[in-house]
């Protein structure tokens, strides 16, 4: 078996104006508070002797190269992010940044947003551009029905909302 693995498809690089700020305060966080006080526990933990069994110093490392994983990983992604502009000219369809509303075949009811990849949060219901479930609900106006293959099975959606109103 070899280590070879097909390579990931490249997510959108469409983000709401609210996402961005947030992923460039996350880099501002990152990078000017919270990397040098890991820096300086580290200084603090190598000055108390033997490296190898010092936990401290161990689990300081650690965090320094997670912090430096992410903050290398917003440097690029921030530059390559278009903000999406304003709002669609139909209104009643289904766009990136849609709020919508589905009701399932049982009568379900559920509400979700379509952003960009790097702003999904499940308990919101904000969802990626390039999730199925968004891809089906794409284009869709209110009383449209589409289906979607979900790890559950086929899942039938009618759409009864679409809105562009930001919410908190």
């Amino acid at each position: 078996m070899s280590r070879w693995r097909a390579p990931v498809a490249a997510s959108t690089n469409l983000i709401t104006a609210a996402g961005l700020r947030r992923l460039q305060e996350e880099l501002h966080e990152l990078w000017k508070l919270r990397r040098p006080e890991v820096v300086a526990a580290i200084t603090a933990a190598a000055a108390e002797g033997d490296r190898s069994e010092n936990a401290e110093y161990i689990y300081r490392k650690k965090q320094l190269a997670e912090i430096d994983r992410r903050v290398r990983y917003l440097s690029k992604r921030i530059p390559s992010l278009r903000v999406a502009q304003g709002r669609p000219g139909d209104g009643s369809t289904i766009y990136f940044g849609a709020w919508f509303s589905v009701e399932d075949a049982d009568g379900s009811e559920h509400h979700y947003r379509i952003v960009g990849a790097d702003e999904t949060n499940a308990e919101s219901g904000w969802i990626s551009i390039d999730s199925p479930f968004a891809r089906a609900a794409l284009g869709k106006c209110v009383d449209d029905e589409f289906e979607v293959r979900t790890p559950k099975g086929i899942r039938s959606c009618v759409i009864t909302r679409v809105d562009y109103d930001d919410r908190p």
